[in-house]
């Protein structure tokens, strides 16, 4: 390849707040009654005054956090004037010269991705293409609605890298609660700046595409993988790129052309004059500071930081001794995480208890934790759907999903009873002991029962007994399979194997 693609990526986010962000009317994107969920001050009406929503500033001081941002002592609001239908002022509220975070980086598989800023605005309205009609709807429901914007430095290289991003900061931002990032909901969406340079010219950037409004990660990596395509067969014919607002065909996979990219100076924008500035204190505030200070105190955020999903890998790697792959699936469902801790924790507790005990061998943790995790992410979710797994924790409590653990670990039960014991904790939530008992699934395991029953087999197999000590393995076999059907399939077939071996030697 002939060119090296430079992409940087736009990513909004509705933040989850009660209320809108510069009116009190609710902030709820289930809403399905249009212009429900609207006033005089978010419709734009002569004479409303808009105020500040402190929650929405704060979630985004969070994130900032979150991604090592600088944080800005001093931020403000500007108008960015552009007209549209479902934009009720004629201009946006939104920031631009002093964003509430400067610089920051997000790592992405040992990979630092630079980013520019983050800062905060309005949502717009929705515009409604009812089919073959020659009109459009606007729903204003959503204008008004506190709207995160991150803007990253032309950092990513690959359609890949750019999806891995988008996955990583969704994440991030479900684990601080500042947004559900729903992308089917559209609570989430990403905007694809690229171009490609010569690889010999390491100076001279090429002339940037947007790719506007793309609503799942796949699609990001797609759209990215089709420009650069697009772009190298123009540039190879020696054609320029023009510059512009491309959108995404899913049908086709193929991007499109809209409008000629705006520029910054387009939008006209100047401080917003009904709003104060905002002042972000990074000193420890007293309690006069609190009451004469109109300011928000940035310790009072970072007490409220949970573990990040970075801390997280590095934590259940070292606790745990989990492998890659199933460390990620629990970092990413945030719910199925922490059930595996809750599980993780009740199965210390009972290592506690046997290691006090004097036996010769108590059980290993890092075993029953891999355990674990291979039931919750391949076993169980073949019982469940992706949007079913918070249900889990209601359906099947930590302590008998424990409790299942070590019937499995202390081979009471084998992996193919374990895994109908599974089935029917999903549906019931029961007892894992008390549904092994009723569905007879417990393994026989008692040496001295056992030799009972494998005498009794070898005396009424007396042929295939001789047949085994001429040389025929296969009768061993055979004899085992006469065990598990003496005792109705639950003999522990590792144990009945032992005493047969003892027995047939003598």
């Amino acid at each position: 390849m002939n060119y090296k693609p430079t992409i940087g990526m736009e990513i909004h986010a509705e933040l989850k707040t009660n209320t809108k962000m510069f009116c009190g009317c609710k902030n709820d994107p289930d809403e399905k009654k249009p212009n429900k969920n609207v006033c005089p001050v978010c419709l734009a009406h002569p004479g409303t005054l808009p105020t500040i929503n402190e929650k929405a500033v704060k979630k985004v001081l969070k994130t900032g956090l979150a991604l090592n941002c600088e944080i800005s002592e001093y931020s403000q609001f500007d108008r960015k004037n552009y007209f549209y239908p479902d934009l009720p002022k004629g201009y946006q509220i939104s920031q631009y010269k002093h964003p509430l975070c400067g610089p920051g980086y997000l790592n992405i598989e040992g990979e630092k991705i630079d980013i520019t800023r983050i800062h905060l605005e309005e949502d717009t309205g929705r515009l409604i293409h009812s089919k073959g009609k020659n009109y459009s709807l606007v729903d204003f429901n959503r204008a008004g609605i506190p709207l995160m914007e991150l803007v990253t430095e032309p950092d990513l290289t690959s359609g890949l890298q750019a999806r891995k991003f988008c996955e990583e900061f969704q994440i991030i931002l479900k684990y601080l609660k500042v947004s559900d990032a729903d992308m089917e909901k559209g609570q989430m969406r990403c905007e694809v700046n690229i171009s490609l340079r010569e690889i010999t010219d390491q100076h001279r950037l090429g002339t940037k595409v947007e790719i506007k409004n793309l609503n799942s990660f796949k699609a990001v990596e797609k759209s990215i993988d089709y420009e650069i395509k697009r772009q190298t067969q123009l540039l190879d014919k020696k054609k320029k790129i023009a510059q512009e607002t491309r959108g995404w065909d899913e049908n086709k996979q193929i991007t499109f052309s809209q409008r000629i990219k705006e520029e910054a100076h387009d939008y006209r924008y100047f401080p917003e004059p009904d709003l104060p500035p905002i002042k972000v204190s990074k000193e420890i505030p007293s309690d006069m500071d609190r009451l004469r200070d109109n300011k928000i105190y940035l310790l009072d955020i970072k007490k409220t930081m949970p573990e990040l999903p970075q801390d997280k890998r590095k934590r259940l790697e070292e606790e745990y001794a989990l492998p890659k792959d199933q460390i990620e699936i629990l970092v990413n469902n945030k719910d199925l995480g922490e059930y595996f801790e809750k599980i993780a924790s009740e199965l210390q507790e009972w290592v506690k208890v046997e290691e006090g005990k004097e036996r010769v061998e108590a059980p290993e943790k890092k075993k029953l934790y891999k355990l674990t995790a291979n039931y919750l992410v391949t076993e169980l979710q073949k019982l469940t759907k992706k949007s079913e797994n918070e249900d889990i924790v209601e359906k099947i409590t930590a302590e008998n999903f424990a409790e299942l653990i070590k019937m499995i670990y202390m081979k009471k039960v084998n992996s193919s009873a374990a895994q109908k014991i599974l089935k029917i904790m999903y549906k019931t939530g029961g007892d894992p002991s008390n549904i092994a008992g009723l569905e007879k699934l417990l393994q026989l395991s008692d040496s001295s029962e056992l030799e009972n029953i494998i005498g009794t087999v070898i005396t009424q197999n007396a042929k295939v007994v001789e047949d085994y000590k001429k040389g025929n393995e296969n009768a061993l076999q055979f004899l085992i399979g006469q065990v598990m059907k003496e005792t109705q399939g639950q003999a522990n077939p590792q144990i009945a194997q032992e005493i047969l071996y003892k027995k047939l030697k003598v």
